[in-house]
């Protein structure tokens, strides 16, 4: 940050590539050029009381000095920037990148004459220049790939990269006809979208990709083994021609969310709707086979305003408007807090929280474990695990606890509190409101973003620079969606 004296002066016209920027104020007669140049070292030179910059190449007036100034004085701090300066939103993405997930392609194609290596795995987050030429509203992981929903503006509005075996990108073929199984940098996703209409949130699951549409229509690509993309299951299928929406949904989705093989659908009046693997009974029809056709799920959640559905293996969470939890799905390992001779339910069932656990606000769930988080911002977990309260503690039958100051709450800081939790297969991440983002659970190929490979059993803060918006995990990457500072 440029440092200024807090007193009064000479005032000057501060520039940068031509454009004034602010006017600043000189507390001495000391020369404006003097001033400045002590304060930062890429500005100097004063012509008519005006401040040029050298060299344009330079770092921008908002960054940071390696080394402030020794002026002998208690300074005042002060951030400098054009009146047409907007905050933007970055996207960050970190972990295994030898499949193309991360989105940059010298990490999978090196240019050796550029002296670039491969890169096999970012333990730290990637700045992704992709954000940077294109407005992201919406991020999701998959297993090995990511898929991007974007404001179009003459362009796609939904783009991916990564594994594409099973077509969850769409349709990529090189120009002689030969279909491309990894993609190592962001590509339009063709998916016969009406005219006008564009994708605004993404899911991805094992090998399928979830897209919804502004009008409410919903597209599934990808793997449809077993019915999770919503159409009949076709051996040796050609996806090429599978560019239309999923069929019988009411027209008022408001959420998709993609399991492992298994796809969930919210409407606006709380109704969700589903499709594909039910060998555990994770898509919550009633019986223990796959269905190929979307259908409402019922049970427990019949004449109930469902908010959100949640799962990233197979068992499956729904949050209600009113605070209530039920779940189905898999309960090998007690996620759905009931008897133990149940190992799988294939109707939703409340779920019987006690009452110190508050009203429910954001529920997650990963491949064992469940976590659910109240209106105070405090954390709930059970079931086996990466349960957030160190190694001693990864198997639980009831909501417990994460200690609030690993979230960063303290004495000093007494009002911070989780407002999100999200899941991937084997860890879950956290975001605070003050944007901080904490993950912990199996860290494969640096998933974690904390700067190592071992494996993390409670909340570590990742390091970024940006306000966290929002995350998404995959089985060995994530990504976020950040706020510059």
């Amino acid at each position: 940050m440029l440092a200024m004296l807090p007193n009064t002066g000479t005032t000057y016209s501060l520039y940068r590539y031509g454009k004034q920027l602010s006017r600043v104020s000189s507390p001495c007669q000391r020369p404006a050029a003097q001033l400045i140049q002590c304060l930062h070292p890429f500005l100097l030179g004063q012509q008519n009381g005006q401040c040029y910059s050298k060299d344009s190449k330079k770092l921008p007036l908002r960054d940071t000095l390696d080394h402030e100034p020794d002026l002998g004085l208690d300074l005042e701090e002060h951030v400098y920037e054009g009146k047409h300066h907007k905050l933007g939103t970055r996207v960050y993405i970190w972990g295994v990148a030898a499949h193309g997930a991360l989105g940059r392609a010298s990490f999978v194609n090196p240019i050796l004459s550029k002296r670039q290596t491969p890169i096999d795995c970012r333990l730290h987050p990637h700045r992704l220049e992709f954000g940077e030429k294109h407005k992201v509203l919406d991020v999701s992981c998959g297993y090995g790939f990511t898929v991007f929903a974007v404001k179009p503006k003459g362009q796609p509005s939904i783009f991916g990269t990564g594994l594409n075996g099973e077509g969850q990108l769409g349709i990529q073929r090189t120009k002689k006809g030969k279909d491309i199984t990894i993609v190592p940098e962001p590509v339009p996703i063709e998916l016969g979208l009406q005219q006008g209409d564009a994708v605004i949130k993404v899911s991805c699951g094992r090998a399928h990709t979830l897209a919804l549409a502004k009008s409410g229509a919903v597209y599934g690509v990808g793997c449809n083994s077993f019915g999770q993309c919503g159409r009949p299951v076709v051996p040796d299928e050609d996806v090429s021609w599978r560019r239309s929406a999923i069929q019988g949904l009411p027209p008022d989705v408001v959420q998709v969310q993609a399991g492992q093989d298994t796809s969930f659908m919210v409407t606006s009046g709380g109704e969700v709707w589903s499709c594909g693997w039910g060998a555990d009974g994770q898509h919550g029809r009633g019986h223990y086979g796959s269905e190929t056709n979307v259908g409402l799920v019922k049970g427990e959640l019949q004449d109930l305003k469902v908010v959100k559905v949640a799962s990233r293996a197979d068992c499956a969470l729904a949050l209600t408007e009113s605070g209530d939890v039920l779940g189905w799905g898999n309960n090998e390992y007690g996620q759905l807090l009931t008897a133990a001779d149940e190992p799988q339910l294939h109707t939703p069932r409340r779920l019987p929280l006690p009452p110190t656990v508050g009203r429910i606000v954001d529920v997650a769930a990963s491949g064992s474990a469940c976590f659910v988080l109240n209106d105070k911002g405090d954390v709930y977990s059970w079931g086996f695990g990466p349960l957030g309260r160190g190694p001693e503690n990864i198997q639980c039958s009831s909501p417990q606890l994460i200690p609030p100051p690993l979230f960063g709450r303290n004495e000093f800081t007494p009002d911070v509190k989780v407002v999100s939790v999200v899941c991937g297969v084997h860890m879950v991440t956290c975001i605070t409101n003050n944007g901080n983002l904490y993950s912990w659970g199996r860290n494969i190929g640096g998933n974690l973003g904390l700067g190592h490979r071992h494996e993390q059993s409670f909340p570590v803060q990742v390091c970024m620079l940006g306000r966290v918006l929002q995350a998404s995990c995959g089985v060995d990457h994530s990504a976020a969606l950040a706020r510059t500072l």
